[in-house]
C-alpha cells in the first residue's frame, strides 16, 4: 500500500524552524516579485494536524475520528488525514468524489447530510458508500428508491440553544418522533444501524454531550426492540480547534468518556465515531495578507474646526481579502481577527486607531476595527493565525482573486511518525468495515506536542 502523502507535497523543515520563519521568507519573496499585486497566501503546518490526531486518540481512545471535508478540503489536509487513517464525513457528491479521487475506500466515508439530492444518493449507491444519515420520512422514501442497501444512521435533535452555531434548527428529529421513524424504516425494509447527533459549534457546555449520549441510548433501545441491528454511535462535532476556546477539549473528552462508560460500556459492540473539522485544521493554518490601500480619517470632535496635523485620526487600511472571502468568520462566528505584524515595531513608535477592510464596496466588509497599530504602508504584510477552518476556496470575489495559494510544511519528526502510522496501517489492511483509528499513534504524543517557538504555532 502506498502512502497518500509524499515528501513532494510539502516543505520538510528541521527542528526549531517555525511558521513565522517560513512566512518571513515567503512574504519577502512576494514583496520582491515583479507582479503588480502580492496575493494573500496560507502556510499550513501539517505537523500540527499530526499532533492533534495523536492527542485525540490519547484523550478519546474509543472514538474513531472522521474528518468533515467541508471544513477544509485542501489536498494536503486530506492526504495527511488519510495517511493517519481517518474516515471522511461528506455532505455532497463533490466531497465524496474528492476523497475517493485520492484513494479513500467507500468503507471510510459517511454521507452525513440528512437532506440529500436523489442524484447524489444514486452516486453514493453506485460507488459503494453505504453509511448515510437521515432525520425524516421523505429521506427514507428517497433511500428506498435510490439506495435501498444503505445503512442508515438516525440524526437526533438536542438542546443546542447556547451553541454559537445551532444545527438543531435545521437537522435532527426530536426523541418523541424517533420510534415512528424507526418503525417506518422497518416497514420499508431500510436498515437503521445507529444514531448521530451534533451539539453545535461553539457549545459552551460539555454536559450537552452527556445528555445527547443518554438520549442516543434510548433510541438504541427503541431500534433494537424493533429489530434494527444498532451498532454505530456518531458523536458529531463541536470540538474546539484552538487553545483559547471557552471549553477545553480535555473537558469535553472527560465528559464523553464518562458518558460512554455509563451508556455504551466497552465491549457492548458499538462503534463510536466523531465528526471533526475545526479541531484538526483551525490552528494549523496561518494566512498572510497585504495592505493594498490606506487613508487617514480625522475624528470629529466638538469645537474643533478645520484640519490640524495634531488632530485625532483613525487609519483605514484596505486588504485584498475580506469577510466575503477568507475572513468569513467575522460574519458567521462573530470573531474579530487580530493581526500579527511582520515588521515588529519599536516601543518608541506611536500607535494609531486603525481598522481593516476588505475589497468589497460596501459598509459590511470590515475585517477588524478598534485596533491600535503603528503607521503601516501599502505593501506591508499582516499575518493572522488560526485560519484553517472554513477559509479554503474562499478567495474574495470582489478582488478578482483565485483561491489563495497554500504552502504546506512538516518537520522530519512528524513525517517519521506518519511513516510509522503507514506501516501500522499496512499490517491492518485486512480489517474491513467502518474504519478504525490507529491505536499505536498516541504513545508519541508527548514527543510531538512540544510548545511553539513562535506564535503562530511552530512547524515541527
Amino acid at each position: 500500500m502506498a502512502g497518500y502523502l509524499s515528501e513532494s507535497d510539502f516543505v520538510m523543515v528541521e527542528e526549531g524552524f517555525s511558521t513565522q520563519d517560513l512566512l518571513e521568507e515567503l512574504t519577502l519573496g512576494a514583496s520582491q516579485a515583479t507582479t503588480d499585486k502580492a496575493a494573500a497566501f496560507f502556510v499550513a503546518d501539517l505537523g500540527a494536524i499530526v499532533r492533534k490526531h495523536f492527542y485525540f486518540l490519547k484523550c478519546l481512545p474509543r472514538v474513531q475520528p472522521f474528518y468533515v471535508v467541508k471544513c477544509n478540503s485542501s489536498p494536503g489536509v486530506l492526504k495527511v488525514l488519510a495517511q493517519l487513517g481517518l474516515g471522511f464525513s461528506c455532505a455532497n457528491k463533490a466531497e465524496m468524489e474528492l476523497v475517493q479521487h485520492i484513494g479513500i475506500p467507500a468503507s471510510k466515508i459517511i454521507y452525513a447530510n440528512p437532506c440529500k439530492q436523489i442524484v447524489q444518493l444514486k452516486y453514493a449507491a453506485k460507488h459503494g458508500i453505504q453509511l448515510l444519515s437521515f432525520d425524516n420520512e421523505m429521506e427514507l422514501a428517497k433511500v428506498v428508491k435510490s439506495h435501498p442497501s444503505a445503512k442508515m444512521v438516525l440524526c437526533i435533535a438536542n438542546d443546542d440553544s447556547h451553541s454559537l452555531s445551532r444545527l438543531s434548527l435545521k437537522f435532527g428529529v426530536p426523541l418523541k418522533s424517533c420510534r415512528h421513524l424507526l418503525e417506518s424504516a422497518k416497514k420499508s425494509h431500510v436498515e437503521v444501524v445507529g444514531v448521530s447527533f451534533h451539539v453545535g459549534s461553539g457549545c459552551p457546555d460539555p454536559q450537552a454531550y452527556a445528555q445527547s449520549i443518554a438520549d442516543a441510548r434510548l433510541v438504541f433501545e427503541m431500534g433494537t426492540e424493533l429489530g434494527h441491528r444498532m451498532h454505530v454511535l456518531d458523536l458529531g462535532g463541536g470540538f474546539p480547534g484552538t487553545e483559547g476556546a471557552k471549553v477545553r477539549f480535555e473537558e469535553i473528552a472527560s465528559v464523553i468518556n464518562s458518558a460512554l462508560d455509563l451508556y455504551f460500556p466497552e465491549g457492548c459492540g458499538v462503534d463510536i465515531l466523531a465528526e471533526l473539522g475545526r479541531y484538526y485544521v483551525t490552528s494549523a493554518f496561518t494566512v498572510a495578507v497585504s495592505i493594498v490601500a490606506k487613508k487617514e480619517v480625522l475624528l470629529d470632535q466638538p469645537g474643533r474646526e478645520g484640519e490640524n496635523s495634531s488632530a485625532p485620526k483613525t487609519i483605514v487600511y484596505q486588504l485584498d481579502e475580506g469577510v466575503y472571502g477568507i475572513f468569513n468568520s467575522v460574519l458567521f462566528d462573530n470573531i474579530c481577527p487580530a493581526p500579527i505584524l511582520q515588521k515588529k515595531p519599536s516601543t518608541e513608535q506611536p500607535l494609531f486607531s486603525s481598522s481593516l477592510w476588505g475589497p468589497a464596496v460596501d459598509g459590511c466588509d470590515c475585517v477588524a476595527e478598534g485596533l491600535w497599530l503603528p503607521q503601516l504602508h501599502v505593501g506591508d504584510w499582516l499575518v493572522f493565525d488560526n485560519m484553517g477552518a472554513y477559509t479554503m476556496g474562499m478567495g474574495s470575489p470582489f478582488g478578482g482573486t483565485q483561491a489563495c495559494h497554500i504552502t504546506y510544511a512538516m518537520s522530519r519528526v512528524a513525517w517519521e511518525a506518519l511513516q510509522r502510522q503507514l506501516m501500522a496501517t499496512e499490517q491492518d489492511d485486512d480489517v474491513e468495515g467502518v474504519c478504525k483509528p490507529l491505536s499505536c499513534g498516541w504513545e508519541i504524543t508527548d514527543t510531538l506536542c512540544v510548545g511553539p517557538v513562535f506564535t503562530p504555532a511552530s512547524i515541527m
